[in-house]
């Protein structure tokens, strides 16, 4: 089926081309000549939500249709029909569009500065396995970088914050304290009880 729309033009492109007669162009066509003369009042409109919707996407290139109706709607305070707003979106086939993603704007990390002495840096950091129930269980691991000695392996199928402080406590009284401590920004290591106790010792975490 050809949309009543799509005829008129075909129609308006024998009479323009082909020299054929208005009459005769809508009744091959299919298409009163009322309809053929027709000229919609909302085209100038329809003009000004297009600019507003290429404007828009050019700018900002990850906004969908909700974004930008919202704009329009609610920033702008145009009280365009929705539905008329989006058939207009997709004619211009902005919903095809491939969005880019989006990607965390890192700062370059600094150079890791090698240790001098026993005790000034530890690292520490989790690593995951499986028993062959199917069960899975992480070790919590620290190691002095100066030698890249491996002061202890904490394994367990749940080790929060005070599991980690307990080790490390052991550690320091086996061992003293480090000067610094270095991790990830993982949930047991920026948590308040853990960085409470770090500041409590007087031990920097990096």
């Amino acid at each position: 089926m050809v949309k009543p729309s799509r005829r008129k033009e075909m129609a308006q492109q024998a009479v323009a081309t082909k020299g054929t007669s208005i009459r005769l162009a809508c009744t091959a066509f299919g298409i009163s000549e009322t309809c053929y003369r027709y000229h919609s009042r909302l085209d100038s409109e329809n003009a000004e939500i297009a600019d507003w919707l290429i404007q828009l996407t050019n700018k900002e290139s990850d906004w969908g249709f909700g974004m930008c109706f919202e704009y329009l709607r609610n920033v702008e305070g145009f009280r365009w029909n929705h539905k008329r707003v989006y058939r207009i979106y997709c004619e211009l086939s902005l919903n095809l569009r491939i969005r880019p993603r989006r990607r965390l704007k890192r700062h370059k990390p600094e150079p890791l500065k090698q240790p001098l002495r026993q005790n000034q840096v530890w690292s520490m950091d989790f690593m995951h396995d499986q028993l062959s129930d199917g069960r899975k269980y992480r070790l919590f691991n620290v190691i002095d970088d100066y030698r890249r000695e491996g002061l202890s392996i904490e394994a367990g199928f749940s080790l929060p914050s005070i599991r980690v402080i307990r080790t490390l406590n052991q550690l320091i009284e086996w061992r003293g304290k480090p000067v610094v401590l270095r991790c990830d920004n993982g949930p047991e290591f920026i948590s308040h009880e853990f960085t409470n106790w770090a500041k409590k010792r007087d031990i920097r975490i990096e």
